[in-house]
C-alpha cells in the first residue's frame, strides 16, 4: 500500500487552553511548539482556535514522491484543486471543508509489545501470580493515532475524496449512513458519518490492551465523572475494545486496542452493515448523545465558519 498511516490530525475549538489540559491529562505528551506526541507516532495532534469545534486538517503518510505523484493524478481527474510540492500534495475535501495533506513520511515502527497472560479454561498461561493489568501503575499514555471519524452532509462527495482522490481502501460500511476507510493496515483510519452538518465526531488512540483502555479511561473519570460516553464495549466494525470520553469542546477521545488489521486485501471481504450492529458487538448501547451530538443544532448554526 503507498499510503501507510494517518499522521496527524488538527482540530479547531473555542477552548483551546481547558482542550490542551483534557488532551495532556488523556495521556498525550505536549510540546512546545503547540504539537502533542504519542509513544511511538510522533507529532500527532494540534489544537488550534476555532469559533466552532471541527475538523481543520489530517495528515497521511506515503513512501515516496511516486505515490505523491499518484494522488495529484488522482484528484486532477476528479476535478479537485490541490497545492502540489516535491514531498507532498494537498487539497479540501468539498463537502466538510476539511484539508488533507498526503505527504512523504517514515513508517511508525512500533516495538512488539508482550501479550497479556490470559487464564482460560484448561489453559494456565498465568500462575501464582495476579494478572499484570491489575499491578499497573503507571499512567496510560496512548500509543499512536488510530483513525478520525467525520460527519459529512454529503457521504457519497466525501467518500470519493477519499477513495478515489487520496486512495484510501474500504473495510466496511453501515447501510446509507458511514464508510470505514483505510490508509494502513488497520480496520479504519477515517470513518465518514453522514450528518446535517460538517463536524469531528471523535479521534481514537491505541493502547496496549483492554487493560489500557479501562484503566485510562477510570482515571480520566475520576476527575471528572461528566466526561464519561460510551464504554467498555467491543465494536463489530474493527472488533476493536473502546472506551469515549468527552473533551471540553464536545468533541469525543476514544482509547481503543485490539483493531482488526488488514495485511493482505485480497484476504478481506468489506460487510454492508445494518443499523447498531455496525456499532458494537457487545457493551452497553450507545447513548442517543452518541449518535447525535447535543450540540448539533448550535454546530448547524455555525456551520458557516470556518477556521
Amino acid at each position: 500500500m503507498a499510503l501507510h498511516r494517518l499522521t496527524s490530525v488538527t482540530i479547531g475549538v473555542p477552548n483551546v487552553e481547558d482542550t490542551v489540559a483534557y488532551y495532556t491529562e488523556f495521556g498525550l505528551t505536549p510540546q512546545a511548539d503547540g504539537w502533542f506526541t504519542t509513544r511511538d507516532g510522533g507529532r500527532q495532534l494540534r489544537i488550534v482556535q476555532a469559533p466552532t469545534r471541527r475538523l481543520v486538517e489530517l495528515h497521511i503518510g506515503a513512501d515516496d514522491a511516486d505515490d505523491i505523484a499518484r494522488v495529484a493524478d488522482n484528484l486532477h481527474r476528479l476535478g479537485i484543486e490541490a497545492s502540489r510540492e516535491a514531498q507532498s500534495v494537498t487539497a479540501a475535501e468539498k463537502a466538510t471543508g476539511v484539508r488533507a495533506t498526503v505527504e512523504v513520511a517514515p513508517r511508525v515502527t512500533q516495538q512488539t509489545v508482550p501479550a497479556t497472560a490470559y487464564n482460560g479454561p484448561g489453559r494456565l498461561e498465568r500462575q501464582g501470580r495476579r494478572a499484570p493489568g491489575v499491578l499497573r501503575t503507571e499512567p496510560v499514555q496512548p500509543r499512536k493515532l488510530g483513525h478520525a471519524v467525520l460527519g459529512t452532509t454529503d457521504l457519497a462527495v466525501t467518500r470519493s475524496f477519499f477513495v478515489d482522490g487520496l486512495g484510501f481502501k474500504i473495510s466496511d460500511a453501515i447501510k446509507g449512513a458511514a464508510v470505514f476507510m483505510r490508509c494502513s493496515t488497520d480496520h479504519h483510519n477515517v470513518l465518514v458519518l453522514q450528518a446535517p452538518v460538517s463536524f469531528l465526531h471523535h479521534t481514537s488512540w491505541q493502547v496496549d490492551d483492554v487493560d489500557d483502555v479501562g484503566r485510562g479511561a477510570m482515571a480520566m473519570l475520576e476527575n471528572d465523572p461528566g466526561r464519561h460516553v460510551w464504554g467498555l464495549g467491543r465494536h463489530h466494525a474493527g472488533s476493536n475494545f473502546f472506551w469515549y470520553l468527552k473533551d471540553p469542546a464536545g468533541n469525543f477521545s476514544e482509547y481503543y486496542s485490539d483493531m482488526d488489521c488488514i495485511v493482505d486485501d485480497q484476504l478481506w471481504t468489506p460487510e454492508v452493515l445494518e443499523g447498531a450492529k455496525g456499532l458494537f458487538n457487545w457493551g452497553p448501547p450507545p447513548p442517543p448523545s452518541f449518535l447525535h451530538p447535543e450540540d448539533l443544532a448550535a454546530l448547524m448554526t455555525g456551520a458557516h465558519s470556518k477556521a
